[in-house]
């Protein structure tokens, strides 16, 4: 099949696919008489592989080594389980990390309760405080 048809399969974008291949997650696909990708079920299945852990959020590093491992169906499965680990241990720091973020972001939201001018918004008042370490709201509310 050629790289449009492979992308409606897998429904990933063909500069995807060829992003994939330069980033060695895809065989380069051979090419027909008239210098089109041509691409097979097995390529197919590999992208399917790559968009499904792309979607579980690891990294291309990661995919390369659970591929690597896929490819020799006779290794054992220690190194996913030792690289799912470590995925579930980033993902879990992660969570934590964006449930500060929210907390600040809504700290940095009580500063403006309503409408007012931008000159006293309390927001951008806030964001324009350099002498406040990330993460510190002063109190201050300035709209209303």
């Amino acid at each position: 099949m050629k790289i449009g048809e492979l992308a409606r399969a897998a429904q990933t974008p063909v500069d995807t696919i060829r992003y994939y291949e330069r980033e060695g997650l895809l065989p380069a696909a051979p090419r027909s008489d008239g210098n089109y990708r041509l691409y097979s079920p097995d390529h197919a299945e590999r992208l399917v592989f790559v968009r499904h852990c792309r979607s579980l959020d690891m990294t291309l590093d990661e995919i390369r080594a659970l591929l690597r491992v896929k490819d020799a169906p006779q290794a054992p499965c220690t190194d996913v389980n030792t690289l799912l680990d470590a995925h579930i241990t980033h993902v879990a720091t992660r969570i934590r990390e964006l449930r500060q973020l929210e907390k600040q972001l809504k700290a940095l939201r009580q500063q403006c309760a309503g409408a007012s001018d931008a000159a006293h918004c309390g927001i951008l008042t806030e964001l324009a405080q350099a002498t406040h370490p990330p993460g510190a709201v002063s109190g201050r509310r300035m709209c209303q």
